[in-house]
């Protein structure tokens, strides 16, 4: 097809040659500038689901530390109430 389509562009010398060239250009442009929104697209949608990860381990991080600051609260209640149990802490034996 861009052969028939130059041997007509020949015909009309260095101006139907220059117009090709433009022409070309302008669709070659057109289809890079469809890939880039594409691709910018395509960074936002990542970028929401990034956000949403990093609240999700934020969030799940925090719970982790209140369960443990819980936990560790109710064993030093418990050994209140039995002073002659050893405190056990799990990363000492570790």
């Amino acid at each position: 097809m861009e052969q028939d389509l130059m041997n007509l562009v020949t015909q009309f010398g260095a101006a139907g040659l220059i117009a090709w060239m433009w022409l070309s250009e302008r669709r070659h442009a057109a289809k890079r500038e469809q890939q880039l929104t594409e691709s910018h697209d395509q960074l936002r949608t990542q970028r929401i689901a990034l956000d949403q990860l990093v609240a999700l381990v934020t969030d799940n991080t925090r719970a982790v530390a209140s369960l443990e600051s819980g936990q560790r609260a109710l064993l030093s209640y418990l050994h209140q109430l039995q002073p002659s149990a050893p405190l056990q802490d799990d990363r000492a034996a570790a």
